[in-house]
């Protein structure tokens, strides 16, 4: 039986506006399950709380409510909605990536070495790190003239392809994407669908949201469908 890496229940998220004193929701009661070597795509339409629910996950926001349960390979269970900040950095270093939709890094950091800084985090050498950080990149077609430069001054894309190879580098466990491919071209969507593929082979479980159906149709297993009713959000999920 697979056994889940992350089981979300009745998750809710709301943010409250202090001008106008009022809550705006965001997600609610939103249940769903990833597995070992597959991925589970979020999909609905925007402002229904997709983004939320993975910054939920990662704790970059504190949900108001629910259970996060990530399960460990020793066979424990850490509630993330609840855990204390020293265990939340411990499983982002070792199990939990997370590419984002905004590349955030220091702003006179090389795009080497920005790639290369998880592996680094996990205790890797600095020139094994290098050269694997090199393959990621020449894979996503960085052009090498970039590698020493600072991702500050790169177009959308070239910055969305430096977040997707730090996100991958280090093939977390647990592997969260916010629109991964959203500025890409379409010959670099292909060879992140390959890769995405790929890593999917090697036992890394997904949680990602798309709003491309091909691409949900291509790479998604189960499919969670998050909808907007008035000032609720639902989350449903299901099988494709």
């Amino acid at each position: 039986m697979n056994t889940p890496i992350l089981t979300v229940e009745k998750l809710n998220k709301r943010f409250f506006l202090h001008e106008q004193k009022a809550f705006i929701p965001s997600c609610a009661d939103v249940d769903l399950t990833v597995f070992k070597k597959q991925m589970t795509a979020m999909v609905g339409p925007t402002g229904c709380g997709k983004s939320s629910v993975l910054k939920c996950i990662f704790r970059t926001y504190l949900p108001r409510s629910g259970r996060v349960l990530y399960h460990d390979e020793a066979g424990h269970t850490t509630d993330l909605a609840q855990a204390l900040d020293h265990r939340i950095l411990e499983l982002r270093h070792s199990d939990i990536g997370f590419v984002t939709q905004f590349l955030h890094c220091l702003p006179r950091k090389k795009a080497l070495d920005v790639v290369s800084e998880p592996l680094l985090l996990r205790g890797g050498k600095k020139e094994e790190a290098r050269d694997a950080a090199a393959d990621l990149l020449r894979l996503l077609n960085v052009p090498e003239r970039l590698w020493h430069v600072p991702p500050a001054t790169f177009s959308g894309g070239e910055k969305q392809r430096i977040n997707l190879a730090r996100g991958l580098i280090s093939s977390p466990r647990l592997l969260l994407l916010d629109e991964p491919t959203a500025s890409l071209d379409p010959d670099t969507t292909e060879r992140v669908i390959d890769l995405l593929s790929s890593i999917k082979t090697r036992g890394v479980g997904m949680l990602a949201v798309f709003h491309h159906p091909e691409l949900v149709r291509r790479l998604a297993d189960h499919v969670v469908e998050l909808k907007s009713q008035g000032t609720e959000a639902l989350g449903m999920e299901g099988n494709i």
